[in-house]
């Protein structure tokens, strides 16, 4: 009998075996596929297998059951053990693929990418189409997230006419989010392939301005290109385009606190939006019409939007405090389209939910980006000690080193009188003097010796407030930084036209709004002449006043073409895939009391 149920599991495991591969040649060798068979039934038989490459077969299928299982650790474990350079192309192309998906589990394009760099990937087009896709998928999305933008697009599209249903759609949306996210300048199409027409498409919606010019771009391109993938099924966001060009903002809600700690700030935003609100008014626009409500009477959520719907809003901007946007992106569904003016501390919210506000974040991100364009590669961090700090920190110290920067020192600033010291112990000063006076012990004798600083820090990166700021400046030229480059956040401008404070910062470069570093724009000159502190450090909400208005008209188009910008007064704005409005800056430069504009920072 149990001889019997031995022969009766063997047998079993043998066309098992037999329906984990297709021979497509016998040069290419078989190709693994994921039989109905749990990963130890198919170790097993590996183990007792004579024959080596039925043995590496079955493990190729039992690494991909654990793949297939969500156990990522167990299938890099198994796929280990099996000999890969001693298999047949089939097999390899199929090696390298689960690898390359494992890589993409971790995290690690670059990984997945030089496992799909496997000599045997050039036979990859005489596969079956299954393999091909599976091979395509994960070789498209490490391109994306290793920055390959047209690469991926390209991968995509040789693999969009072997899918079908709902694999196809979704393959055809991420190829348009994949081409919309390319600057204007790369998308000049000099083919007339599939490419070329994605590129085509997408050039047209991004140099028409308003969402009918974006309809009779996409009308025009379709009428062009009638056989295009994209023109038989547009892509899912310019649908959704063209639902909110037939559906025009006639109301939007205001959401605003008038009392308490925010009333100010709530005022400021207010301000900026109406100006805005009326400068399209006087331009001849046909703007929607606005509702105001007090957030600080609030008494729950729910109610408001009940009373919003009722009196027929569209889109909510608003609320501004903090702990409101927090229960609001903790819900799974908005009942109306809300632009909040504060980020919640989560990375996912509602569908419903846009979040726009002056993020440190941002600014630390700016900094980043504009120190590596200026060819730095090794930063000091001075930020003030607490929970804000840490938030610029961190978030400059992930852009920092994702792009293969390195950070030599981080200092945070507190008592005023501590700041010599912790400059002194960031540039290594203290080891310097130690040197001279061991020099002068030895030759017993004075030396003629000048504190020299470490080399190791290029650039340091402060976030800090212009009183700060005016310490940290004079105190680095004491202890012999003074030529080291600082890079800061708009924190360091107090817009108050003080020169004496200015001349303390001399040297020091900072981010800040178009809005305080532009005094002859039209609507800025009108602002500060009705209300004069809209020049100075409380501009900065005015011009996020003025970008929300600009804004909520924009949501939509800022969604449905991922990369497309807003020139705002706040900064140049674009929406993140979690739909959260991030802001790139200007910068500009203390010199000789006066602040002098730079030019911009190169993508």
């Amino acid at each position: 009998m149990i001889a019997c149920l031995r022969l009766f599991t063997a047998l079993c495991l043998a066309a098992l075996l037999a329906a984990c591969a297709s021979s497509p040649s016998s040069s290419l060798g078989e190709v693994p596929r994921t039989p109905n068979a749990s990963v130890e039934q198919l170790l097993a038989q590996a183990n007792q297998s004579k024959d080596p490459e039925e043995a590496a077969l079955l493990r190729l299928s039992a690494a991909d059951v654990a793949y297939r299982q969500g156990n990522a650790g167990q299938s890099a474990q198994i796929l280990q053990q099996v000999p890969v350079e001693q298999l047949k192309p089939g097999p390899q192309v199929f090696a390298s693929t689960l690898a390359a998906e494992l890589a993409m589990v971790r995290n690690q394009p670059k990984a997945a990418l030089t496992a799909l760099s496997h000599p045997s990937l050039q036979r990859l087009g005489e596969l079956p189409a299954e393999q091909q896709v599976r091979t395509g998928t994960v070789h498209a999305r490490a391109l994306e997230a290793d920055g390959q933008t047209l690469a991926a697009a390209r991968v995509r599209i040789f693999i969009a006419p072997m899918l079908s249903g709902d694999a196809a759609s979704k393959n055809h949306d991420a190829i348009w989010i994949l081409i919309a996210s390319l600057p204007i300048e790369q998308l000049q199409p000099t083919t007339s392939d599939d490419l070329g027409g994605w590129m085509g498409l997408a050039l047209a919606v991004k140099t028409a301005g308003t969402l009918e010019q974006q309809q009779a771009a996409i009308d025009n391109w379709r009428a062009q290109n009638p056989k295009h993938p994209a023109a038989i099924q547009l892509p899912q966001a310019l649908t959704n385009l063209k639902e909110l060009a037939s559906q025009p903002l006639s109301k939007i809600a205001l959401l605003l606190p008038q009392d308490g700690q925010l009333a100010s700030v709530g005022k400021a935003l207010r301000e900026g939006f109406m100006a805005a609100y009326y400068q399209a008014q006087q331009t001849g626009q046909k703007p929607p019409a606005i509702e105001f409500y007090d957030s600080s009477k609030l008494t729950s959520m729910d109610e408001f939007y009940r009373k919003a719907q009722a009196d027929g809003v569209q889109l909510v901007v608003g609320p501004l405090e903090k702990p409101l946007v927090k229960q609001l992106s903790a819900r799974p569904q908005l009942p109306i389209t809300t632009l909040a003016l504060n980020y919640s501390e989560g990375e996912q919210g509602p569908p419903q939910l846009f979040q726009f506000g002056l993020a440190a974040e941002d600014e630390a991100r700016e900094v980043s980006r504009r120190a590596r364009a200026d060819g730095l590669h090794r930063a000091a961090i001075m930020v003030p000690k607490g929970e804000w700090g840490d938030r610029v920190i961190r978030a400059f110290s992930q852009d920092w080193q994702a792009n293969g920067g390195t950070i030599v020192a981080t200092e945070r600033v507190d008592q005023p009188v501590q700041l010599a010291q912790q400059i002194a112990d960031m540039f290594k000063l203290r080891q310097s003097e130690g040197r001279a006076k061991s020099l002068q012990s030895t030759v017993g004798s004075q030396v003629a010796a000048q504190p020299s600083r470490s080399q190791d820090i290029e650039f340091i990166f402060l976030a800090s407030t212009p009183q700060q700021a005016q310490q940290i400046k004079p105190t680095l030229n004491f202890q012999y930084a003074g030529d080291v480059p600082v890079y800061a956040t708009s924190h360091v401008y107090s817009a108050s036209g003080d020169v004496n404070q200015y001349n303390d910062m001399n040297g020091i470069r900072f981010c800040e709004t178009p809005w305080l570093l532009d005094a002859n724009d039209p609507l800025r000159r009108q602002v500060t002449a009705q209300w004069p502190q809209a020049a100075g450090s409380l501009g900065r909400l005015y011009a996020m006043g003025v970008d929300a208005y600009r804004l909520a008209p924009r949501l939509g188009q800022l969604k449905a073409l991922p990369d497309s910008r807003l020139e705002g007064q706040s900064g140049s704005l674009s929406l993140t895939q979690n739909q959260r409005v991030v802001r790139q800056l200007p910068w500009a430069q203390f010199v000789n009391g006066q602040v002098q504009r730079l030019p911009g920072t190169p993508n």
